[in-house]
């Protein structure tokens, strides 16, 4: 099943891998060798979207690296979107470059991305938050540029509000944004509010990122029982004990009369939202990229994705 980026005829898979994990400390991806384990199964499963950013591994960029030198010889396979200019999580050595949103960092950061994944281009570029300091038709223009350069194929932008996103489509633009990225969940549903509705207004492929919750979607935990080895039992404690067990557990029991799995039911559900493209979900092993992809699969019929939105209907806003 493939879907396309917005108008780029960019074709992706309608589940993507996040890869966040690569390079972070304590997973089996903080080195070279996890990371090309799950990446080669990406690829060998049909998972077609690697979503990266310049900030993500420690130290920043190390996401980057190791995909770069897992995909020798697989780059045709994928489709590569990365991200520059995160205000929050500036890159060591690249302070003095300038606002993130302006020529000067974009055409360095741009060659940097190259560069660490070993590509002549990259498919999708995506700024990763807002610039205040500089016009978005400035940084319009400098990534047609880089279109028309054959250095990216198409450009996105990721945590814009519904007013940001309409200011963005504006802009005056010969290639024009073409995805929009932002946190979207069952347990998170802010976006649906006014988000989702400008991104169709400006004809983006939406591209929802954590839409498992950080696993509290999977199944994998309950109110009472928590895996030693989860990454929330170990590092975010706090969301277990604020989660909505009520709707959950309700979610679980309704998706076990059905007769399939949270995770897959979570997977359908999101794939059935309009503008959603593909789901970008993370992993850190061989065997969860398996279960992500086979997600991709499963078909809920209207009732049931109603029941769903009903079920979750208390958290949205």
């Amino acid at each position: 099943m493939s879907r396309t980026l917005g108008t780029s005829g960019i074709e992706v898979s309608a589940i993507g891998l996040g890869c966040n994990n690569f390079g972070r400390g304590g997973t089996v991806t903080e080195h070279q060798s996890g990371s090309t384990r799950v990446l080669h199964a990406a690829v060998d499963h049909g998972i077609t979207l690697l979503d990266t950013a310049e900030m993500y591994g420690v130290p920043p960029t190390t996401s980057e690296t190791h995909m770069g030198v897992a995909l020798k010889g697989r780059r045709d396979s994928v489709v590569i979107a990365t991200k520059w200019g995160n205000r929050d999580f500036p890159i060591p050595g690249q302070e003095g470059w300038g606002p993130m949103g302006a020529a000067p960092y974009i055409r360095k950061a741009v060659d940097a991305s190259l560069t660490r994944l070993q590509t002549d281009w990259i498919d999708l570029y995506q700024l990763h938050t807002p610039d205040d300091e500089t016009p978005i038709g400035e940084t319009v223009q400098v990534l047609d540029e880089l279109v028309q350069a054959g250095k990216i194929r198409a450009y996105g932008h990721s945590n814009f509000s519904a007013a940001q996103i309409a200011e963005a489509d504006a802009a005056p633009a010969q290639s024009g944004f073409q995805t929009a990225q932002s946190e979207y969940s069952l347990l998170q549903r802010g976006v649906e509010q006014d988000v989702l509705p400008a991104a169709r207004e400006a004809g983006l492929g939406f591209l929802p990122f954590f839409p498992l919750a950080n696993g509290l979607l999977t199944g994998k935990y309950t109110r009472t029982e928590r895996p030693a080895d989860g990454r929330l039992t170990n590092l975010k404690p706090q969301m277990l004990e604020s989660a909505n067990w009520d709707a959950l557990e309700q979610y679980a029991a309704a998706v076990r009369s059905w007769g399939v799995s949270m995770l897959d039911a979570t997977f359908a559900w999101m794939l059935a939202q309009s503008p959603v493209v593909s789901v970008i979900a993370g992993a850190t092993t061989p065997e969860q990229i398996a279960a992500n992809a086979a997600a991709a699969n499963t078909t809920l019929d209207a009732e049931q994705l109603d029941r769903i939105s009903e079920i979750f209907a208390v958290r949205a806003g």
